[in-house]
């Protein structure tokens, strides 16, 4: 099941598992201070016991949280019993134990005695281990599972089903059956086909339905059973049409059903003026913070460049930017300076031979986008949007692509919800593949998802996927 968090769509399973992991994490520093203290003559009073170290077991959680999320603990396709768990789990442990030593000194004030810490920790680690395998017995049951009623059997419908089986979604919703409408193309299994003898008030109870998917295009000839669709509606079925249902499941807006009536009347594509100030804002703190952490990892970039290939340190490329605007990206070079002699545009491979030694690890690590830092303080880039292309590609994909010339209605960005959904493309069906992630970014974008896809590139980035 999923559940809507400021416009983004998040595994409600997740949702718990945080929660039941936060308060976890407060109580062991709670149970490792008491430890610590057991069978010492010491009896304050329980305000005296709890409020001190209250702010510290906050820190220690959030803290702790984001080293998880950033090690790929909360993805979907991350549990238990996945190979490489126990090594994720360990190396984010010991991330935040490291980031909790280094806030100790920065803020005193926080400080807690090394024993009652290292109490602290262990019983964090086991409780982790412990919570992680209750709760996923208790997903491993379905108990969270929505059923599934679609109303169609065409070859749209039927990619529910492939929905289903193929992209790990079972653990969501399970689809009991397909209503046929008159006349209409039967693509599905037909042993999924429920057919319409009774109402779907009917049907709907008999088979436990929590959902219908209308997975039809064509809704005016009257074959569409309006007045039953409204009545489930009023009685707390939940109904959505196949596009939504796609766009809540897959985090994309499927280009292949999507119609200008859908984009104009669906909820989103919003840009305020308070929006975009917090975004700037946020855009503006985050890039001087990482200016400022990275500032040695960008010098001896800039060294080692220089030491292996003759050239400029930086590259700058023209892009297309918000609202089709061209700018400067600013780049650490990674190619060869005669990449293209001949002056044509050439799309960047994931192991391009014009790359040099050090180029394909800065490439790897994603510090060659470091430089963009500058275009995100100049206001032409943001922290997060669609990643800008070059103007001859722009031109071309958008006569090939419909809608390709949305995704420039928001600030490009140095990561985005496209590069850490897709994996690297460079090619026309590439770039269509993407659109689809850029289109439910610009249509849901707001500071939470920001956040989601910055702790995502830390996962991709922390575990050598980076592109």
């Amino acid at each position: 099941m999923l559940v809507r968090v400021v416009r983004h769509y998040v595994p409600l399973s997740l949702v718990v598992l945080s929660v039941i992991e936060a308060l976890m994490l407060v109580g062991a520093m709670y149970a490792g201070v008491a430890l610590r203290f057991s069978g010492l003559d010491i009896e304050p009073k329980w305000v005296d016991q709890v409020l001190p170290i209250f702010p510290t077991a906050l820190v220690f959680a959030g803290v702790m949280l984001a080293s998880m999320v950033a090690f790929g603990l909360y993805q979907r396709e991350q549990q238990q019993s996945s190979p490489g768990y126990f090594g994720r789990c360990t190396a984010s442990f010991l991330t935040g134990l490291l980031a909790m030593v280094l806030i100790f000194y920065a803020v005193p004030e926080l400080y807690l005695g090394r024993g009652a810490f290292g109490f602290t920790f262990l019983l964090a680690f086991a409780g982790h281990i412990v919570t992680r395998v209750g709760f996923l017995r208790l997903v491993d049951h379905k108990v969270m599972r929505r059923r599934i009623l679609v109303l169609g059997t065409g070859s749209r419908a039927a990619k529910v089903s492939q929905l289903e089986k193929y992209n790990g979604s079972s653990e969501r919703f399970h689809v009991v059956g397909y209503v046929p409408l008159n006349g209409s193309h039967r693509a599905v299994d037909p042993s999924m086909i429920i057919e319409q003898n009774d109402s779907l008030g009917v049907i709907t109870r008999k088979y436990e339905i929590d959902e219908i998917v209308v997975g039809v295009r064509e809704r005016r000839h009257g074959d569409m059973p309006m007045d039953e669709l409204l009545e489930r509606k009023m009685s707390g079925t939940s109904v959505v049409d196949l596009l939504t249902f796609f766009e809540r499941e897959t985090g994309r807006v499927e280009l292949e059903s999507v119609n200008p009536s859908w984009l104009i009347f669906s909820d989103g594509f919003r840009l305020g003026v308070l929006k975009g100030f917090a975004k700037r804002i946020f855009d503006i703190v985050t890039s001087t913070i990482l200016l400022f952490i990275t500032l040695p990892v960008m010098i001896l970039t800039a060294i080692l460049i220089w030491l292996e290939s003759p050239g400029p340190t930086l590259y700058r490329q023209e892009r297309v930017g918000e609202s089709g605007r061209p700018f400067l990206l600013l780049k650490f070079r990674s190619m060869r300076e005669d990449a293209e002699a001949d002056g044509t545009p050439q799309w960047a491979s994931q192991n391009d031979a014009r790359c040099t030694r050090v180029g394909r690890v800065i490439r790897t690590l994603r510090i060659d986008e470091l430089p963009q830092l500058l275009n995100v303080l100049k206001g032409e880039m943001s922290f997060v949007g669609p990643r800008p292309e070059r103007p001859k590609f722009v031109k071309d994909l958008t006569k090939q692509i419909n809608y390709y010339g949305y995704r420039h209605t928001v600030k490009p960005g140095i990561t985005g919800w496209a590069q850490i959904r897709y994996p690297y493309g460079a090619s026309v069906k590439d770039a269509q593949e993407k659109l689809q992630y850029d289109l439910y970014y610009v249509k849901n974008h707001s500071l939470f998802l920001d956040l989601v896809i910055l702790a995502q590139t830390a996962h991709v980035v922390l575990l050598g996927k980076g592109q």
